[in-house]
């Protein structure tokens, strides 16, 4: 991949949305993970006003320090990228506490879960409001149209998304020619919504790696020779691109048949 090229050209294509929009910067959400740092970075350079916000819930402090470090490493660099610490956690906790659950309830931790990505959803779009910014998303293409790893309404409520098309290796690659710290480089993935320390992997239970070159395998053929792992994951992935078919595809809109419109 031309690193070089690319980054121009999604630093090009954001700019040119922006311009299209009416808008008048970005808004987004620093994690201290790989794909948040590109993205913010590729904002940075458009030369529009960037707002990057830290939203802590609950959060492991490798994951805010890796944040922190990589907000004043690009702050250095860009005198027009500002950034707001919004600590959710008491009003997670104070959501969690309205609502009714049983804690034995096994889909009890997802849900949470993606009540934390969808608070920081609202608060994006809140800041986006008073600052007429769009909210600029950072998933990649094997979260967003392989595996469905994402919340609906939650890190997949955004504007525009610059790295949708992009496999995880291919941000990394990004990432090393824009010179993202190598902490957020060196780090596990991990989406940093439960309490326990689980990477991306642990939760999918296959490495990116995998999951890209079965994505691979079913967009130009799949061989015949798989060895007993790529079966396991092939099996993995189908089945969780199967599952995730409601966040992957446009909300359905129920047509009406022209026979019940029309009285006859």
């Amino acid at each position: 991949m031309n690193t070089v090229a690319v980054i121009d050209y999604l630093v090009q294509w954001s700019t040119d949305y922006l311009q299209t929009s009416k808008q008048q910067g970005w808004v987004l959400g620093v994690s201290g993970g790989i794909d948040s740092a590109v993205v913010s970075t590729l904002a940075a350079k458009t030369g529009k006003p960037v707002l990057l916000l830290e939203m802590p819930i609950h959060q492991a402090q490798d994951q805010v320090t890796r944040a922190q470090d990589h907000i004043q490493w690009l702050q250095k660099q860009y005198n027009h990228v500002n950034t707001l610490r919004v600590d959710l956690t008491h009003t997670f906790d104070a959501m969690v506490s309205a609502m009714p659950h049983d804690p034995e309830d096994p889909e009890r931790a997802l849900a949470l879960a993606n009540t934390r990505s969808r608070l920081r959803m609202t608060t994006l779009y809140f800041y986006a409001g008073l600052h007429r910014y769009l909210v600029m998303g950072t998933g990649n293409k094997i979260e967003d149209f392989g595996i469905g790893f994402f919340t609906k309404y939650g890190d997949g409520g955004v504007d525009l998304s610059p790295i949708g098309d992009l496999l995880k290796s291919e941000v990394y690659q990004l990432a090393k020619e824009l010179n993202i710290i190598p902490s957020i480089q060196n780090a596990q993935p991990t989406d940093g919504l439960f309490d326990d320390n689980r990477t991306d992997e642990d939760a999918i239970g296959a490495s990116y790696d995998e999951l890209e070159e079965i994505m691979k395998f079913i967009e130009q053929g799949i061989p015949e020779n798989l060895s007993t792992r790529q079966q396991e994951v092939l099996e993995l992935y189908k089945r969780l691109n199967k599952a995730t078919q409601h966040k992957i595809n446009p909300i359905p809109v129920a047509k009406i048949p022209d026979s019940l419109r029309h009285k006859h």
